[in-house]
């Protein structure tokens, strides 16, 4: 089966030349040295790691010698052996700091409840390391839920027609709905912001609006104490803010208010 799909040299040729002239990164992951060779021949710059692959020590050391970035996908991996495949990676020469591990769950389509999404947090406290996901349930979701967790690279399978042969299938997108994935993740990243609790440009208008301030509830007369009976707090927010209402209580008034009045600073 695996030699009926296999793409030749000449195949990944001609798909390097459709990707630059679509302006699309070309990427293509390395099963053995003999290929991950030929895709550097090619002009490719990072790897990936795929899940079965993750003890293959040979494979390891083979493209950690390039000191490129590397993706390493942890399907079906323990703990232990993701940080024995970072070990290796790193004694070959490849910085942590170029590496990213996807949580990964190897079923076509995997389960909802088997995605554990937060097993990218372990790893990337455990590791001190960049995550991301390789997502094989279906639709978009969990995809979406890991970058709002932090993923910073997401895989999701693409067919034309989930119809056609073949095991991932069932697990792909079709292009509009890898459209609407994209566009979704694009959304995430921008509704996540910098963190920063502040005022934003689109609630400068309504804040006055929303907010109230310290006004005459009746009419008040100058030389008049300031107390509860005669102070109410309504909106606009345009005036003295309620939460200064203690400094007030007590003040004499300056000159006379009509009821519903701002009060002075």
């Amino acid at each position: 089966m695996i030699r009926r799909l296999e793409l030749s040299r000449a195949d990944h040729e001609h798909l390097v030349a459709v990707c630059d002239q679509q302006g699309i990164g070309f990427f293509s992951t390395a099963f053995d040295a003999e290929s991950a060779t030929m895709l550097v021949e090619l002009g490719q710059k990072r790897f990936k790691v795929p899940s079965g692959e993750i003890d293959n020590l040979p494979l390891l050391s083979h493209i950690g010698s390039y000191g490129y970035e590397i993706i390493i996908s942890t399907g079906m991996a323990e703990m232990e052996e993701i940080g024995q495949a970072i070990m290796v990676l790193e004694e070959a020469g490849t910085d942590r700091s170029l590496i990213t591990v996807l949580q990964c769950t190897t079923a076509y389509p995997a389960d909802f409840a088997e995605a554990n999404l937060r097993a990218m947090l372990t790893m990337g406290r455990e590791f001190k390391i960049r995550i991301g996901y390789s997502d094989h349930t279906p639709g978009i979701e969990a995809s979406v839920a890991a970058v709002a967790l932090g993923a910073t690279i997401i895989e999701k399978h693409l067919t034309l027609d989930r119809s056609l042969p073949g095991p991932d299938q069932n697990a792909s997108l079709q292009p509009e709905e890898f459209k609407n994935l994209v566009g979704s993740i694009r959304n995430v990243e921008l509704a996540l912001g910098d963190g920063q609790k502040s005022v934003t440009n689109g609630e400068a208008d309504n804040r006055p609006v929303a907010r109230r301030s310290i006004v005459a509830s009746r009419p008040i007369g100058v030389g008049e104490l300031f107390d509860e009976s005669c102070l109410a707090v309504k909106r606009p927010g345009t005036g003295i803010s309620p939460m200064r209402l203690p400094e007030v209580l007590g003040q004499r008034a300056r000159r006379n208010y009509r009821a519903d009045e701002p009060i002075d600073p």
